[in-house]
């Protein structure tokens, strides 16, 4: 039986707080956006496909920023493999966290992964997710694999229309 729960618009999101590459700690109620915090879990620096993915995301930070939006990129990651992901993939400008453990990786609906080769023993696969300076989700987009997210390029654009037109959350509904 499966315990993995989809987290739901406009319901809170589970806490997060995590060590960050280069000292100090990451939380979600300290590194709240203005208008939101953008969380990407990336898988770890095993992906090659993960590396490609934050590069676009550090690019587009002013343009988040812009927007009123925190971001964070988090992995299952060890403190040494993410402060080799951040090094070697340039990500000098990204806040990268580490060592989220498995159980808050299901908490926020993630899929965890067995490793094969050189992969981690068990690790979390990708996933996004906007959440509300209130603490409740807003959008969320999580992976059974590491291609197929969401195309960053477009966030700006949307989170523009989301702002400008107040948007709600949408998928909120729980029972039927």
């Amino acid at each position: 039986m499966s315990d993995i729960t989809p987290l739901l618009p406009r319901q809170p999101v589970p806490d997060l707080t995590l060590p960050l590459v280069g000292g100090g700690t990451w939380s979600l109620d300290a590194n709240k956006g203005e208008n939101f915090t953008l969380v990407v879990v990336y898988r770890g620096l095993h992906c090659p496909i993960c590396k490609r993915y934050l590069g676009q995301l550090q690019s587009l930070l002013p343009e988040f920023e812009k927007r009123g939006v925190s971001v964070v990129a988090i992995s299952t990651d060890d403190q040494e493999k993410a402060e080799q992901a951040k090094a070697d993939w340039g990500l000098d400008q990204l806040s990268v966290a580490y060592g989220l453990d498995l159980a808050t990786a299901r908490k926020w609906g993630l899929y965890i992964s067995s490793g094969r080769n050189k992969e981690p023993e068990l690790f979390a696969e990708p996933g996004l997710f906007f959440v509300k300076p209130d603490g409740t989700l807003y959008f969320g987009s999580v992976q059974t694999m590491p291609f197929a997210r969401p195309p960053l390029g477009d966030l700006p654009g949307a989170l523009d229309f989301v702002i400008q037109n107040d948007y709600p959350a949408r998928g909120e509904v729980e029972t039927i």
